[in-house]
């Protein structure tokens, strides 16, 4: 048994990981659900990109992208990736790693329908990760959909959710003389239906 306790307290992550969260957005400056987002390529070398996390849910971590982007197809391609959120203003982070699976489509279309018109314009607009010639290519393009898809732009096929589920999460707060405290919680299986265990680490 670990001597978990204070801002550590609880038996579920996933649980923890929202009260964090929720502590984050009332004093972290910028994007408190800004997150790392680690994908490998089909020669194991590694990427790393900002994300937004759109929830944690009761088994992941969820985020949206374009899906022709170069993270969607290294996803596809292993089916794993790992995450770090930071919150400079409270000097913690949740570090995640796990297998990935594809958000369902009823719930990719309410959170794009949530979305300011402009902003789904911009992803009809963007083809994420390929060359542009110029920064006036994609305004043009923007604004052509802008005349095309109306008051309230659909979904595009091309763009969607993935949701990381964790076989590890590890919480991290900044102690004094970097007498960090860390804990990390880790199951066998690579659902969501396996028991955690938590250990404490050395900083």
């Amino acid at each position: 048994m670990t001597d978990r306790k204070g801002i550590f307290a609880g038996d579920d992550p996933f649980d923890l990981a929202r009260l964090w969260m929720t502590e984050a957005e009332s004093v972290e400056l910028n994007d408190p659900s800004a997150a790392a987002l680690a994908t490998v390529d089909s020669l194991g070398r590694p990427n790393v990109r900002m994300v937004l996390l759109k929830g944690i849910e009761i088994d992941g971590f969820v985020f949206y992208t374009n899906l022709g982007s170069r993270k969607a197809q290294e996803i596809r391609a292993t089916s794993a990736a790992a995450l770090v959120i930071h919150w400079k203003s409270l000097r913690r982070q949740i570090r995640v790693r796990g297998r990935t699976e594809s958000v369902d489509d009823a719930s990719a279309d309410a959170y794009f329908a949530s979305r300011s018109r402009a902003s789904r314009i911009g992803a009809w607009a963007s083809r994420q990760s390929r060359p542009l010639s110029s920064r006036t290519v994609l305004t043009d393009r923007a604004g052509e959909f802008a005349k095309t898809l109306g008051d309230d732009p659909p979904r595009p096929e091309f763009w969607g959710g993935f949701r990381v589920v964790p076989f590890e999460i590890e919480f991290w707060a900044n102690g004094d003389h970097r007498l960090h405290d860390r804990f990390r919680w880790s199951r066998d299986d690579d659902g969501n239906s396996g028991a955690w265990s938590v250990s404490r680490l050395n900083p």
